[in-house]
């Protein structure tokens, strides 16, 4: 996210995330995150409010717990760009007991590993999510991110233009799966493909 509480960024899909990783480092990019679990709840009041409204309530632990906000998002040439507020709390479980208290409801879990780099001023992560790989790109503006896309050999064209939540979403329907939770666990032997997912290798 930067300075200015607006964050906007590109998500793509990707087949070999050890080769793009040693594209960063050849680049000399600066990896300011180890590869670190994230645990994730998103809520939502019992009308799913927020959902109707595009935005989004998030307890994230990952080096620390962060709690975040985020604008309905608007989208221009496959960048998703919204306001986030997001800020650290003291502890995780307080905090989810918090907005249990003010009526907030669980509404999805979800896990990934994240792998942060940084290159020309814009943030590479690496993410690795029980369906998939993925590589997010976050900066300032438009063609600072298409920049270092074209420096990653990324196909432009097969940007993801929806949330990881909604690409389970969709991949749980087509797959016809019953648990709700998007962790590890809940994926051991399952092979999930671009095709269910309904997205493009970029790096193909």
């Amino acid at each position: 996210m930067s300075g200015s509480g607006q964050e906007t960024e590109v998500k793509f899909y990707v087949q070999d995330l050890k080769r793009l990783e040693a594209g960063l480092r050849d680049l000399d990019a600066q990896r300011i995150q180890l590869r670190t679990l994230e645990t994730n709840i998103r809520f939502d009041l019992p009308d799913a409010s927020l959902r109707a409204q595009g935005q989004v309530l998030r307890l994230r632990q990952d080096s620390a717990a962060r709690l975040t906000y985020k604008s309905a998002s608007k989208k221009e040439d496959g960048i998703l760009s919204r306001e986030e507020i997001e800020f650290v709390v003291e502890d995780f479980e307080k905090a989810r007991r918090f907005l249990e208290a003010l009526g907030y409801q669980k509404w999805v879990y979800y896990e990934k590993y994240r792998t942060t780099y940084e290159l020309n001023e814009t943030l590479v992560m690496l993410d690795e999510l029980p369906y998939g790989s993925f590589i997010e790109i976050e900066g300032e503006n438009v063609r600072s991110i298409q920049a270092v896309a074209d420096q990653l050999h990324l196909k432009w064209e097969a940007a993801v233009a929806t949330s990881y939540v909604a690409l389970f979403e969709r991949v749980r329907k087509t797959l016809k799966f019953s648990f709700q939770d998007l962790s590890f666990a809940s994926f051991t032997g399952v092979n999930v493909n671009a095709t269910h997912l309904g997205v493009t290798a970029a790096d193909d």
